[in-house]
């Protein structure tokens, strides 16, 4: 095992932070007062690390099998480092490509879209609550200035999109995959629109009716436990806005999810599709174990598109982009901000955990989530991954309509709008 031990020597000297490593036996390599600190229980999760197969690590970490101490950030510091190289994946051999887009198709049924959005999404309401801002808001802020908390940044978003969408009172508004209602209940409040929100989280619909009822807002806003493929396509939406769905529809299914937003937005209608989006040109998930981890732990069936594929699905779907936007180092300090605030509370968030999951459940979940808030703020800041915000139109074939002759939308191409 010597030339095993060697090698994470030689790795661990060259990190950002100090590391210390005790291995199988009790021997230690590194500093005593190291900034992080890794025990092994066996040599195979050793060979893992040396490896640098970062997203196995942490499953280790998560099973038990590995004790981990240290701030997040250092932590993070460290993994980034050890990795052989970018994990981003390109791999675009035939074969590749037949097996994801048959995974894909098997994991995107309507009852498995169903379950997979159950499993992470109702882990815990009281949770969630704990690190994400008053308004659950649960998706990339917008640090519209360098000093805005959590809570600032994420009214900041809403706004963004509502201001993008140019929402205006008495509009028919669909949220697609509302959450805790942060957008729904915003865009109602805000700009007076007919809001109809779906989710398939039976936690998210019951928390969000309360607040409409809290609010006096029935008959205006109403939030439906609904499949987007189910939304019935006689009465068109004006405006229409995604956020932090499209991950969950699948790669397969992708060109018909555009297509569906098509018929349920009236000609000359505006969309917002505000998601997650790969750094590699290539569907599939990041390299190193990661992809997996994230797919085991966190989002069952979650599936990363390159921006470039996404125009490519927009564009079958019948939809015209009109502006893009990379809100990238923006989701890296709300991932941040969330771990921050999660690492404040852990104490408090195992047991809020028990009460769901018992002891055991409990650790398995908040092990995983300190392990993913942290970690996909570090693939953000490397730009392994990004989040895209595209509008988009139903052109309604029109020559005179809109601002500018050709628009056919209401759409004034040109951005001044959103800033006013």
């Amino acid at each position: 095992m010597e030339p095993l031990v060697q090698k994470i020597e030689a790795q661990i000297a060259k990190l950002p932070v100090t590391l210390a490593v005790t291995l199988p036996g009790g021997r230690r390599i590194g500093p005593e007062t190291a900034a992080v600190r890794l025990e092994f229980q066996d040599w195979s999760g050793l060979a893992t690390l040396a490896a640098g197969q970062i997203g196995t690590v942490g499953e280790d970490y998560v099973e038990k099998r590995l004790k981990l101490e240290g701030r997040m950030r250092d932590i993070m510091a460290a993994a980034a480092e050890l990795l052989p190289g970018s994990p981003v994946q390109s791999d675009t051999s035939w074969w590749t490509q037949m097996f994801r887009r048959a995974r894909s198709l098997a994991q995107h049924t309507q009852q498995k879209d169903a379950e997979q959005i159950r499993f992470h999404y109702d882990v815990s309401d009281d949770f969630y609550a704990l690190w994400l801002d008053p308004r659950r808001v649960y998706s990339c802020a917008y640090y519209r200035e360098p000093d805005f908390s959590l809570a600032q940044a994420q009214e900041a978003k809403l706004d963004h999109i509502c201001r993008k969408l140019m929402l205006r009172s008495g509009e028919r508004f669909l949220d697609c995959g509302a959450g805790w209602g942060g957008l729904l209940l915003w865009a109602a409040e805000h700009y007076g629109v007919d809001a109809t929100g779906i989710t398939l989280s039976r936690n998210q619909h019951a928390h969000v009716n309360r607040l409409i009822e809290q609010k006096g807002l029935q008959g205006r806003v109403r939030m439906l436990l609904q499949d987007y493929r189910d939304l019935p396509e006689g009465q068109a939406f004006d405006k229409i806005a995604s956020v932090g769905m499209f991950e969950h529809v699948g790669q397969v299914n992708m060109p018909a999810y555009f297509g569906k937003l098509y018929r349920l937005l009236k000609p000359g209608g505006l969309v917002m599709n505000h998601g997650i989006t790969a750094g590699g040109l290539d569907p599939g998930g990041l390299g190193s174990g990661m992809g997996e981890f994230i797919g085991k732990y966190i989002f069952p069936g979650g599936e990363l598109l390159h921006p470039s594929l996404v125009l490519r699905d927009m564009a079958v779907g019948g939809l015209e982009m009109v502006d893009t936007e990379n809100l990238r180092p923006h989701y890296a300090r709300t991932l941040w901000a969330w771990s921050d605030a999660l690492e404040a509370q852990l104490d408090e968030a195992r047991a809020v955990l028990e009460r769901t999951h018992g002891t055991e459940g409990a650790g398995t979940v908040l092990r995983a989530y300190r392990m993913y808030l942290a970690g996909c703020a570090m693939c953000f800041e490397r730009g392994w991954i990004a989040l895209h915000q595209i509008l988009a139109t139903r052109p309604d074939g029109d020559m005179h309509s809109g601002t500018i002759r050709g628009a056919q939308s209401a759409y004034p191409f040109n951005r001044d709008y959103i800033y006013r």
